[in-house]
């Protein structure tokens, strides 16, 4: 990471920092030392959600509660939050330990998505919530928020069952494959297996339960992409 990675990074964020310090803590994982961005990322979650409940709430307005929390739930889960990493292009600049950068620590969802929800944190204590509001929404500013949205946002694993039953075919089974980091702070990785197709897709999440989410979509996306 150089001064110059950093200043690319901030246009891109379209913000200055006045505190150094905040972006490099953000873009530092626990892995480089003590000073890593795991507070950040805490408390850029919860910006993260406010801003996009409220996002929510003004442009859907005729939307129920339960439909926009899952809607929600969509927009600030993994996979969002690390396609948004890598055209932020973190990779590039975060500060991994060794053994992290050589096990493909740059390039895992968990710990890009991770690095968004920092940065987050980080603008939110430099420029305070407006500023972090802000961010979040030139963040999600090309994400349709329409009926479509909406359907997708439901449940994956109650829709891939339905997919599956519609078609006479068993239900997907789940298996745990992986689970790291410490005890207040795991990633699971789940795969979701169609036996009978012999297909297996497989999701991270902060949980057991959404990991198994995240892989059922995946699933539901390919068996509706190749029927």
């Amino acid at each position: 990471m150089t001064a110059d990675s950093l200043g690319e990074l901030q246009q891109r964020l379209q913000h200055r920092f006045s505190d150094r310090r905040l972006i490099e803590r953000a873009v530092t994982h626990r892995s480089f030392g003590a000073e890593h961005n795991e507070r950040l990322e805490f408390l850029g979650d919860a910006v993260l959600e406010l801003a996009i409940s409220t996002l929510l709430f003004t442009r859907m307005q005729h939307v129920p509660e339960g439909e926009l929390s899952r809607v929600r739930a969509l927009l600030v889960r993994q996979d969002s939050l690390h396609r948004i990493a890598l055209r932020l292009g973190l990779s590039e600049v975060l500060r991994l330990g060794e053994g992290e950068a050589r096990s493909g620590g740059r390039e895992r969802p968990s710990i890009l998505a991770d690095a968004v929800e920092a940065l987050i944190g980080a603008v939110f204590l430099d420029g305070g919530y407006d500023a972090a509001r802000a961010l979040v929404e030139r963040l999600f500013e090309g994400v349709r928020l329409d009926a479509h949205l909406q359907e997708v946002a439901k449940d994956a694993k109650t829709a891939l069952q339905e997919w599956l039953q519609g078609r006479h075919m068993p239900l997907p089974r789940y298996a745990v494959v992986r689970v790291d980091g410490q005890a207040h702070h795991q990633v699971f990785e789940v795969e979701c297996e169609v036996a009978q197709l012999r297909l297996i897709e497989r999701g991270e999440g902060a949980s057991r339960r959404a990991a198994e989410q995240v892989a059922a979509a995946a699933m539901l996306q390919r068996l509706k992409a190749h029927p």
